[in-house]
């Protein structure tokens, strides 16, 4: 019996995946520059990969090109948050109720569950996060929806890292996604969906509040 090789990974790819690491785990903080030249000698590769890694980084939303500024992370403020958040509100509890309804497996949740209990600092706990909602949509039955929520998730993600950076409140969302999880698994679709619009719309509101809102928090 004969085992396919494992694929290498191109240069661009393995820049993108190394910036877009360091960029969810608050490595590169939002507004700082990437410097084409500086990233090339620090990933051993020429500034083509690394070109062309940005470039698709810009088509995610993590980074922004600038003819004049250059390449830089992506900041943070509030309209953003709330933009990437109102799309996963209106798509991510109806894929997860469909993924209930389906009856597909959250194994998958719940190992990010068990990796985000593991986790000894904010970027661990930054990627368990964006897993443990991936495995709620991936299996919704809808490639299409799958693949609309996966454009956003790197910047979810990005808000979430500068969200704890000002407010620690993994605890709670931990709490929180173990619920979801739980009346996931007992197959009540709708609550499931109930439960994670919630839980969505809960953390923008304590994470960037519109004004007036500071004060129900």
């Amino acid at each position: 019996m004969t085992f396919a090789p494992t694929p290498i990974p191109s240069r661009t790819q393995y820049v993108l995946e190394a910036v877009k690491h360091r960029i969810l785990t608050g490595q590169l903080g939002p507004g700082q520059a990437l410097v084409e030249a500086d990233l090339a000698a620090q990933f051993g590769v020429s500034k083509t990969p690394v070109r062309e890694a940005l470039k698709t980084l810009a088509g995610t939303g993590l980074v922004v090109m600038n003819q004049y500024k250059g390449v830089a992370v992506r900041t943070v403020d509030a309209a953003m948050a709330r933009e990437v958040h109102d799309v996963r509100l209106l798509l991510e509890p109806e894929a997860l109720r469909r993924t209930v309804a389906r009856g597909a497996s959250l194994d998958a949740a719940g190992d990010a569950l068990v990796w985000a209990e593991e986790a000894r600092d904010r970027a661990a706990r930054s990627l368990a996060n964006r897993d443990f909602h991936r495995a709620l949509y991936a299996s919704c039955g809808n490639p299409l929806l799958a693949r609309m929520l996966d454009e956003v998730r790197d910047q979810a993600a990005l808000v979430s890292t500068v969200a704890w950076a000002a407010d620690p409140s993994w605890e709670r969302e931990a709490q929180e996604h173990q619920e979801i999880l739980r009346v996931a698994l007992t197959g009540d679709a709708q609550e499931a969906g109930r439960l994670l619009h919630a839980h969505i719309a809960d953390f923008v509101r304590r994470a960037f509040p519109l004004p007036g809102e500071e004060e129900t928090r």
